[in-house]
């Protein structure tokens, strides 16, 4: 006996689909789609593509990752498109330079481990995953030169990106130019309905939407997301600015990188990065506008819902508590600057880190420090002189009274 769908009508589906959405292009045509989907009970095909360039997911990853597990919640088919072809190219969006291409065998490897993180948010068993090299490197150079043929090099010089580099010297090889093209037949091929990215894809997506109604297919909607800013405030999150919060983290780094995201940028996290409902959302930011909360418990409260979500409830709420043992009970301030410790060093002598840090000019002037009682390292007191810390994960070093540094270690 074959199940019948069932979707839910169309207008809460939108009010889903537009919840932390910069756009929707064209709005209209996705409200068509959705009514002939819900009329003759037949799910949207929603597309994802993902150049594993990288096998390490963050939650800068995962704002894309939740919409399509939002349509996914809506009864719609995921379609998630490892690009182990198109990684061997390197996606230009946003770069000032090529991007340094992939062996098929790094991107077919970094693909399996961005599924099985992927995993974490969708649904593992409503997720048809593909991988476009299945397409893509059977296309013979007809093909290709066919393909090229549907689009100008005056509108794929339109890109900002391009537009910045062409002006300033910086040179586009043609296989940069080809990538827009190879993306668009990932959507010809699975004949996507929808297809999500980062707003810094949206020109690829409407190259996509463009070859498919080029190759008879019906023409795609696109959905972009913001890019999440990192941990800094400053810059979209990135593991090489190290402003991320790694989705496969363990609980203690999940909720306590949580806490260092600035003010401002809090119900920004609830919105793209948890399920929250919008209500609590808004009573969030009310009391936050009318000073009936202190912004430390609202991170708290994000810190634990995220680690509920890529770990357990019962680690999230360890995760509280070692941080209340380390920093709470033992009067370490909310804000202390941070010391990002160099890879390679591994292991570094007491001495020798409080004058790294600039706690001291000299080791004899730090060996005073510790014989005096007043060094500790995560609230633990220091009393050899020659001992060796391990560097690892983050540690909050503390000398003397006032002095205080976190010691971000790779």
């Amino acid at each position: 006996m074959i199940k019948q769908l069932i979707f839910p009508p169309v207008n809460e589906q939108m009010d889903l689909i537009k919840r932390g959405t910069s756009e929707i292009i064209p709005e209209e045509e996705l409200v068509q789609k959705l009514e002939k989907s819900f009329k003759e009970k037949i799910p949207l095909k929603i597309k994802l593509g993902c150049d594993p360039t990288r096998p390490d997911l963050h939650l800068g990853h995962s704002v894309v990752l939740r919409k399509l597990a939002q349509f996914q919640q809506l009864g719609h088919q995921a379609v998630l498109i490892i690009g182990d072809f198109t990684g061997m190219i390197g996606d230009p969006s946003g770069r000032n330079t090529a991007r340094p291409p992939l062996s098929f065998e790094e991107a077919r490897e970094n693909g399996k481990s961005y599924f099985e993180q992927a995993a974490k948010i969708l649904d593992r068993d409503k997720t048809n995953i593909v991988y476009n090299s299945e397409w893509l490197g059977k296309m013979t150079f007809e093909e290709v030169i066919k393909l090229s043929s549907k689009y100008t090099v005056a509108r794929m010089l339109e890109r900002d990106d391009f537009t910045k580099r062409y002006k300033g010297g910086i040179p586009i090889s043609m296989h940069e130019i080809l990538y827009p093209l190879a993306q668009a037949m990932d959507s010809v091929a699975v004949k996507s309905d929808v297809e999500l990215g980062g707003t810094d894809q949206k020109f690829n997506l409407l190259v996509g939407r463009d070859i498919q109604r080029e190759y008879g297919v019906n023409p795609q909607v696109i959905l972009t997301m913001p890019l999440l800013v990192g941990t800094d405030g400053v810059e979209k999150m990135s593991k090489s600015l190290d402003n991320y919060i790694g989705i496969n983290e363990s609980p203690k780094e999940i909720f306590g990188k949580t806490l260092s995201i600035p003010d401002d940028l809090m119900l920004l996290y609830f919105i793209l990065t948890t399920d929250m409902p919008n209500d609590e959302i808004k009573s969030i930011e009310q009391d936050l506008i009318n000073n009936r909360v202190n912004p430390r418990d609202i991170k708290h409260k994000l810190g634990k819902k995220l680690v509920e979500m890529y770990h357990s409830t019962e680690a999230a709420q360890a995760a509280e508590e070692e941080f209340d043992n380390i920093f709470v009970k033992k009067g370490i301030p909310d804000e202390i600057p941070e010391y990002k410790v160099a890879p390679e060093l591994k292991d570094i002598e007491i001495l020798d880190l409080i004058v790294l840090v600039g706690f001291a000019p000299s080791k004899g002037e730090a060996r005073r420090l510790v014989m005096q009682g007043g060094v500790t390292i995560d609230g633990e007191k220091i009393d050899d002189i020659k001992l060796t810390v391990r560097l690892e994960g983050t540690k909050i070093l503390k000398v003397g009274k006032r002095k205080f540094i976190k010691l971000i270690c790779h």
